[in-house]
């Protein structure tokens, strides 16, 4: 899929450089999309004997046609350069062209896949620090779907910066939402990836402009799920014949109690239970996501977890509170769990943590504010994303309003 472009080449007379004969250096003026670059043809003219329409030297003599010729096949063969370097679809500039025909070797420009390793690279020195695995991990998966968009569509293991545009982006867009069946918002997280690596390309002077423009870049508004207190009471209450699934179950009710999100669960230790100034036990740990801290009272349900696992021989070895299983594992036989509570709701590790902002905090009259800070948000505006009222709250607080009536 070729990008287009707009080439012309012809002659010109520079009338400002006459010699000492009156004569003017004839030029040939490469112009692609509105930017031009000039070579000498080495030969001079006076002004009432250049044809400026046609680009040639008026006249019969054989000196003319001699120079004419001349001025044809250079013409002829810069044309040749220029479909030379677009025989792989790549836009090409005036400069590189009049380079190629000069035999200057230049090619300074840059690659989107280039720079995106460099940035990946970057970023993966500053994993832990700076940046989380999940976000490392996201990127990497974002220059693997790029990288098959350029492939696909392209034929090209890479990309010109300079050549992306609107259109470019646009068809980005819509390849990974079809070929890889991807979420509107996921797919939105990967444009937001691939706008940074191009606002780092122009802040480098890479390229001069940006193919965001007029692209808005929102993602639509989810119904994130939770579990009610009656799916709650069902896991809480099941008996397993195997301890697998009595530990993942374990795990999930305790971040259901407490907000906490699958990586900080798993990093969990005693020293992060700490006692308050109310002379209560509080967890006191920064997200591995945010590095914000939270703050979580230790409620009955949670305490009987921890001294349930206090002599269990992973927790022991690993210095961790509750045996944590990777998150895969986790959501793998959280499906196990879902069946024998026969519950309609699709348990994942991420529900935990919806579950405790809605079902647990915000409907028992929790304040959004305590519910922020527990969850470890920097703003009220996510604490938001995750807060909802069921119905049977909403009806009791108008029942409150219809006594007062």
């Amino acid at each position: 899929m070729e990008l287009r472009s707009k080439f012309s080449h012809y002659f010109l007379l520079k009338k400002h450089r006459q010699n000492s004969k009156g004569e003017s250096p004839i030029y040939l003026r490469i112009k692609i999309n509105g930017k031009a670059a000039d070579i000498s043809v080495q030969k001079s003219v006076r002004f009432e004997d250049w044809d400026n329409i046609n680009g040639v030297v008026r006249g019969r003599s054989s000196e003319v046609k001699a120079t004419n010729k001349h001025l044809f096949a250079i013409k002829a063969t810069i044309y040749e350069h220029y479909k030379n370097l677009r025989a792989d679809g790549s836009n090409v500039t005036a400069r590189q062209v009049r380079n190629s025909y000069l035999g200057v070797k230049e090619d300074n420009r840059k690659k989107i896949i280039e720079i995106y390793k460099e940035h990946n690279d970057d970023i993966e020195k500053l994993k832990g620090i700076d940046y989380s695995p999940i976000t490392v991990r996201r990127y990497n998966t974002s220059l693997e779907r790029l990288q098959a968009y350029i492939k696909s569509q392209y034929k090209r293991s890479d990309f010109y910066i300079e050549d992306i545009n609107h259109t470019f982006v646009t068809r980005y867009e819509s390849f990974i939402k079809t070929e890889h069946k991807v979420s509107h918002n996921t797919a939105i997280k990967f444009l937001k990836h691939l706008k940074k690596i191009l606002r780092i390309a122009q802040a480098n002077g890479w390229m001069n402009t940006d193919p965001f423009v007029n692209i808005k870049l929102i993602e639509k508004k989810t119904d994130r799920g939770f579990l009610t207190d009656e799916d709650l009471k069902k896991i809480m209450e099941l008996e397993f014949e195997v301890n697998r699934l009595e530990e993942v179950r374990d795990c999930f009710i305790f971040s259901c109690f407490t907000g906490l999100a699958h990586s900080d669960l798993a990093k969990l230790s005693k020293d992060d239970i700490v006692t308050g100034t109310d002379g209560n036990k509080w967890i006191k740990i920064h997200r591995k996501k945010t590095n914000t801290l939270s703050r979580i009272p230790v409620l009955s349900v949670t305490r009987r977890i921890i001294e349930k696992y206090e002599c269990h021989p992973y927790c022991k070895n690993k210095g961790v509170i509750v045996p944590v299983k990777s998150n895969q594992k986790m959501n793998a036989y959280l499906k196990e769990i879902k069946n024998l509570a026969k519950i309609n709701m699709e348990l994942t590790t991420h529900l935990a943590r919806h579950t405790f902002a809605t079902t647990v905090t915000l409907n028992n009259d929790v304040p959004i504010e305590s519910v922020s800070k527990m969850l470890g948000h920097s703003s009220l505006a996510t604490t938001k994303i995750y807060a909802r009222l069921l119905d049977d709250k909403v009806g009791k607080d108008m029942l409150k309003l219809n006594d007062i009536y």
